[in-house]
């Protein structure tokens, strides 16, 4: 049977309209794309999701990268967890309008990637942000997930529908058991999911702190990587930490951080503020840069211990003798 000739059709990049990307969270979750959230089960990443959903419900960001001018409609889909003694519970002790979380009714036929329900769902509640919970339960009965052909075209498929829709799709991915190999290769099935996705977290345990989670970007083809993250789990619920410094080798290989970098930096503020009432920034970056710590958290110390910077000709100066009297 003689193969159907398709038409050639070329598109001239001077007819294609130039977007700029849209985040959901910076730079964490784009709108209009796939992100992928993984780790080993048990390890806090269905909490986190279920928070960021809680609070975007109420027209609340995460931190002061996740910006919302109202509360958002999500559809949040999960295939492990009860609705009822569960998920709803956990919502609402997170803070949850569910009113503005919708779930697909799967009690007829179960829903995968390529289902249409998941188009009219998004139209329906105008939706910004859908998650499957994990990815293994949406591929249908069919697909082989290890099978790279198959598992690129049903997330292409999801792809499409988030960037025709300017929908953030977040998938939630267990890790596999392969230990030591790298993050890409641990995420369970075909390499395809993490090539489809844009941006993919890794969600893991902090050795030595029991009830501490790292939150680490392991891929981000839209702009440059984001800070690690942390949040911690108790008894009275999840609290964000915000920025933490750990890589992701630390946690998939189960060791301790090298070192609190924080304490380091406001270690080093002390020192120096020892001998000098005032020193110019760009110095005190210098010498921070000298032992790896990075702008971004040499700029918390500074916040922590209350420093202020003040102009003298030009130069910006850190007035170190505001540690001495704390």
């Amino acid at each position: 049977m003689e193969e159907q000739k398709i038409e050639l059709k070329l598109i001239r990049m001077s007819e294609v309209q130039s977007q700029e990307i849209e985040w959901l969270w910076f730079p964490f979750i784009p709108y209009g794309k796939l992100t992928i959230i993984q780790g080993d089960p048990g390890d806090g990443k269905t909490t986190l999701v279920l928070n960021i959903a809680a609070k975007l419900s109420n027209g609340i960001g995460l931190d002061e990268n996740m910006k919302l001018s109202e509360p958002m409609n999500i559809i949040y889909q999960t295939a492990e967890d009860g609705l009822a003694d569960t998920v709803k519970p956990r919502l609402e002790l997170a803070g949850a309008d569910c009113e503005r979380i919708a779930v697909i009714d799967e009690s007829e036929k179960s829903l995968s990637m390529i289902d249409e329900r998941l188009e009219e769902a998004i139209v329906r509640t105008k939706a910004r942000l859908l998650i499957l919970d994990p990815i293994q339960a949406y591929l249908g009965g069919g697909m082989d997930m290890n099978r790279a052909n198959e598992a690129r075209d049903m997330t292409k498929k999801l792809g499409l529908l988030a960037e025709k829709y300017q929908c953030a799709i977040v998938l939630i991915g267990h890790m596999n058991k392969a230990a030591g190999n790298k993050a890409a290769y641990r995420g369970m099935g075909s390499i395809d999911f993490f090539a489809v996705a844009r941006s993919v977290l890794l969600v893991g345990r902090v050795e030595g702190q029991p009830n501490t989670r790292a939150v680490i970007q392991i891929k981000n083809n839209l702009a440059a990587f984001g800070h690690p993250k942390a949040f911690e789990l108790s008894e009275d619920g999840f609290h964000w930490l915000g920025d933490y410094e750990i890589t992701a080798d630390e946690v998939l290989g189960g060791l301790a951080p090298k070192a609190n970098k924080l304490e380091q930096a406001k270690q080093l503020l002390r020192e120096l503020a020892e001998t000098n009432n005032a020193m110019q920034s760009n110095e005190i970056f210098n010498l921070a840069e000298e032992e790896g710590i990075s702008k971004r958290t040499l700029e918390n110390a500074k916040k922590e211990l209350n420093i202020r910077a003040k102009k003298i000709n030009n130069s910006w100066y850190w007035e170190l003798d505001m540690i001495q009297a704390q």
